[in-house]
């Protein structure tokens, strides 16, 4: 964990290059990449693990390329990120393409909860602020364990979003959705924390956590994903048809059916998502470990 003496400046970096237009900080994008690879070898071995895992059908040759085009995105992200949380209008991109806006406005139109459903990618950050000027949002997360970045980050989101709620805030969470509101929400990691079960993801028994059909249930809302990537010098966002009889009475085979979904999400932008987190962490019982 960073230091208070150390992280104090770096978030002051940041908010300064947030206040530039985000073309004027792509060579330090196209540069921070390989430097992340470098410093931080043992998230590269993890990620090269994952896609290794997730894409047996792939040469070695092939699986090199992607994961050099996944940390050059991911050096992308870090810029992406502190334009989403401290920019201003002038900073932000354009939205090149936005499909399935009419999915999200029907179900405001009926005054009913939407669980906006996407995936740990490099642009969620983005994404969700450009979102967020169609629609009011919320979002459900995971505080920072470092105080000083958990505030700068609190602060840089609420300037979009509704609001943030923390696991421990899920009654208000539920609260939301059922006043009608649309929340974001990412259950694509391995937690520690939550009921989970063991649903398939690229084909591997993956720790997934039920909350999604949890949250759809008792917030009586619909479950629609939200697909982002970059997409030439702006971003495509797509907002896919709600799922058709969620929750049903099987919370296993709910969780599968958002697995599947966040694994069509991934196939469509692989070099844009989060390989660096051990996904495959959990294991089922008496079976080894995959890193």
């Amino acid at each position: 964990m960073l230091s208070n003496a150390l992280l104090a400046p770096l978030l002051a970096l940041a908010w300064l290059l947030a206040q530039l237009p985000i073309g004027f900080t792509g060579p330090l994008a196209s540069t921070c990449g390989p430097l992340l690879a470098r410093v931080f070898s043992s998230r590269r071995a993890v990620a090269e693990r994952n896609l290794e895992l997730c894409f047996p059908e792939k040469s070695p040759a092939a699986r090199a390329e992607l994961l050099a085009l996944n940390f050059r995105s991911l050096g992308v992200a870090v810029i992406e990120f502190i334009v989403a949380w401290w920019g201003g209008r002038q900073a932000l991109p354009r939205i090149t393409r936005l499909d399935g806006l009419e999915h999200l406005l029907f179900a405001r139109e009926r005054g009913q909860g939407v669980l906006l459903v996407s995936g740990h990618f490099h642009t969620l950050e983005l994404c969700g602020r450009l979102l967020t000027a169609h629609v009011p949002v919320a979002g459900m997360y995971r505080p920072h364990e470092q105080p000083l970045l958990e505030w700068a980050v609190q602060k840089g989101r609420k300037r979009y979003a509704l609001a943030m709620y923390t696991r421990e805030q899920l009654k208000s969470a539920i609260k939301h959705l059922k006043a009608g509101g649309v929340l974001w929400y990412a259950p694509d990691q391995d937690y520690r924390r939550g009921e989970s079960v063991f649903a398939p993801f690229f084909g591997i028994p993956a720790a997934s956590l039920k909350a999604t059909h949890q949250l759809a249930r008792l917030g009586n809302a619909l479950v629609i994903g939200f697909e982002h990537r970059r997409d030439g010098a702006g971003y495509a966002l797509k907002l896919h048809p709600p799922l058709q009889n969620f929750p049903s009475a099987d919370p296993a085979a709910d969780t599968a059916r958002v697995n599947a979904l966040i694994e069509q999400m991934v196939r469509a932008a692989p070099a844009e998502y989060l390989w660096i987190h051990k996904r495959f962490k959990t294991r089922p019982e008496g079976e080894p470990s995959l890193y």
